[in-house]
């Protein structure tokens, strides 16, 4: 059955390749457009970007999942690896798609990476930008205060410094 199974799961790992390469160079773009300057613009345009690669990378793993449990085996880093195991010992060459396969898993590891930090630095971003309309708005960043029973409230006095 395998021999029948492998050149799909060889499409889809070199698909998957790609895809998640695509997704890294996103991230990137991201991680630089947030460090030069923030344009919600650009960055919104990479987000829409990267939801669509994302999208593409969930059928890969849905198309894999199924190629895999032809095998009885499930898309983890071990069913992968006892694929290709069971592919080579059927006399099929697996050189590309294990290459692929550990690109995927180092790419995976580094789109993490960058992923927690664009979201610690739009996370900063955000939170500057809540501080500052606070700010506009004639609230003190430290709205809310604790009471002496410990509850919060929030201050009573506040006046718009500008108004659009």
């Amino acid at each position: 059955m395998i021999d029948k199974t492998f050149p799909i799961a060889e499409k889809l790992l070199a698909n998957g390749d790609k895809l998640t390469q695509r997704l890294m160079d996103l991230l990137t773009k991201e991680q630089e457009q947030l460090q030069r300057k923030f344009d919600p613009a650009s960055i919104a345009a990479v987000a829409a970007d990267k939801k669509e690669v994302v999208a593409h990378l969930e059928q890969f793993a849905k198309q894999l999942s199924q190629v895999l449990a032809t095998e009885k085996l499930t898309l983890a880093q071990q069913g992968v690896q006892h694929y290709l195991t069971k592919a080579r010992a059927s006399g099929i060459d697996i050189e590309e798609p294990a290459k692929c396969w550990a690109n995927i898993g180092n790419l995976s590891k580094t789109c993490r990476q960058l992923n927690e930090q664009n979201g610690a630095g739009i996370d900063i971003l955000s939170r500057h930008t809540q501080r500052s309309l606070a700010i506009l708005r004639g609230k003190s960043p430290i709205a809310t205060t604790y009471g002496p029973d410990g509850s919060t409230r929030s201050e009573l006095f506040s006046h718009t410094l500008i108004s659009v």
